[in-house]
């Protein structure tokens, strides 16, 4: 269950209770915000009242969309994929559950299930500053049957715009079976390659990471 939440001249209110993408629509255009009203608009999002801190809000298209916390399947999986990127990235370089980063560009602001940022791009204070996409190296995303359609369209669309240049989308309810869909090369809001596999194989990261994730245990 998902709950989205638009901000109109200074209004918030609930829209809707279940987000769905549209598929090809969610693909072909979205909102752009001038400045000052996407300023506003996360103002609002940094002084939400959520229910606990396992909720994350994100804004996706003008709407805030409020997501409970997932369960252990998802958890589990979440947890390998950060052991194996700690074994391997730089010291300077952080593994986030918990960070936004922002698409302004396309009025987008995401909490990714995993992101990897250097630690020189965070924000000074403990402000819920978001961290601009583009100073990201890889965000990673493990779909929920609620919001599946939201990491495969919107999330694979803002990412790109964002300039984020390694998106790593774990769908465990693919249609056909669960995989794992690494994207690459973003240019013009669009991933220019993609490399999928089915659980159980792996799956190699490019530089700046050089290594291969193993899926079997997804």
């Amino acid at each position: 269950m998902t709950r989205a939440i638009t901000e109109l001249s200074g209004v918030v209110s609930t829209v809707c209770d279940e987000i769905d993408t549209g598929g090809d629509r969610a693909m072909t255009a979205a909102p752009v915000l001038p400045r000052s009203t996407w300023d506003e608009l996360v103002q609002v999002w940094q002084n939400l009242d959520l229910p606990n801190n396992g909720w994350r809000a994100e804004i996706i298209e003008e709407s805030i969309v409020m997501t409970p916390p997932p369960g252990y399947g998802h958890n589990v999986i979440a947890d390998r994929v950060h052991r194996a990127l700690a074994r391997v990235i730089p010291e300077n370089w952080g593994i986030f559950q918990t960070a936004a980063v922002e698409i302004p560009l396309r009025s987008n602001l995401f909490i990714p299930d995993l992101v990897v940022i250097p630690m020189d791009a965070l924000p000074s204070d403990d402000d819920p500053v978001p961290v601009p996409a583009g100073r990201a190296l890889l965000a990673v995303e493990i779909t929920s049957k609620s919001n599946a359609n939201r990491d495969r369209n919107e999330k694979l669309w803002g990412y790109a715009h964002g300039g984020v240049p390694l998106f790593l989308l774990i769908d465990r309810f693919a249609k056909d079976e669960p995989s794992v869909t690494l994207y690459s090369g973003p240019s013009d809001g669009r991933y220019r390659f993609q490399h999928k596999v089915p659980f159980g194989e792996p799956i190699a990261l490019p530089e700046p990471f050089d290594f291969t994730l193993e899926t079997k245990e997804f």
